[in-house]
């Protein structure tokens, strides 16, 4: 995400019950001036919530104290569950896993303002930055999120598909083949039942929900709204797609598949990934043929 060229004089987007907490957070904080001179700048990038900058006045010579408000967007059941996404949030804060949570109102949440840059869509084609995401993705793959652990791709596949019958027009259904997902979803559970290795997947590591650090070349992975557990071949293969994908142009729902990496580059993303878990050459080809 980014911030947006202007910064909104008007607090009125950030909620009554969230302003008490920002005070009161700075109130604690010995850099900020003044606890209720807050500023807010609205960043741009967020695609199914309302994200802020907040941040107070330093005393002197002293860096801003930011953090980051969330505000969630309506009308996403059809996409994810948002008290799922809120318990995983909770669980990655308390585990040192992305941002942390510093206060829960209403309709959003208040997070620690992660001092790194969001990755751009070049970024994830840079082979130096693509070993780092193969790491973390590792990392976050051996996370022990409670509840169950069975794969929710499938459900979730023919909920989208049921969602979208529901919506398109006839012309809009025969246009993109609708009927023919149904048993595309049938076909591929079928060919890999048995096959699975099921793990905690993030489901969306697309450019925007990536944040590195730039001295250290750290990376967090932020906004866990698909989070569950899946194949990992799926989370992977679905980072291959997300290096296709440019959100910040005119069309940002159009891919260029001549952007997916080829063999080459997709068996360097795996041997690393599978190189911070120990695994042999076997799991390397298996992975490959899976995501052929």
């Amino acid at each position: 995400m980014v911030a947006s060229e202007y910064t909104m004089d008007s607090k009125d987007h950030i909620p009554e019950e969230a302003k008490k907490m920002l005070q009161s957070l700075a109130s604690e904080w010995d850099d900020v001036l003044d606890s209720n001179a807050l500023q807010v700048i609205r960043l741009k990038g967020a695609m199914t919530n309302q994200v802020f900058q907040i941040k107070w006045p330093a005393r002197k010579d002293g860096v801003p104290r930011k953090v980051l408000v969330r505000i969630y967007g309506e009308g996403v059941d059809v996409f994810f569950d948002r008290e799922n996404e809120i318990r995983t949030f909770e669980f990655m804060s308390k585990h040192g896993q992305g941002p942390r949570l510093l206060g829960r109102f209403f309709n959003g949440r208040i997070e620690e303002f992660i001092h790194a840059r969001t990755l751009s869509a070049p970024d994830l084609r840079d082979s130096e930055i693509s070993a780092h995401i193969a790491a973390k993705m590792r990392e976050f793959h051996t996370l022990d999120m409670p509840g169950p652990k069975n794969a929710v791709l499938w459900d979730r596949l023919r909920k989208w598909l049921q969602a979208a019958k529901d919506m398109a027009t006839l012309e809009e259904a025969k246009a993109v083949n609708l009927d023919a997902i149904e048993d595309e979803i049938v076909l591929l559970q079928r060919e890999l039942a048995g096959k699975e290795h099921i793990v905690f997947c993030h489901n969306d590591l697309q450019y925007g929900n990536i944040m590195m650090e730039e001295d250290t070349k750290a990376i967090t992975i932020i906004d866990y709204e698909y989070s569950s557990y899946n194949p990992i071949a799926f989370d992977i293969a679905n980072h291959f797609c997300e290096m296709t994908a440019d959100y910040h142009t005119e069309t940002p729902h159009i891919l260029d598949f001549g952007k997916y990496p080829g063999l080459e580059e997709r068996r360097r993303f795996i041997r690393i990934y599978l190189s911070h878990s120990g695994h042999t050459e076997l799991a390397l080809q298996h992975l490959v043929k899976q995501l052929n």
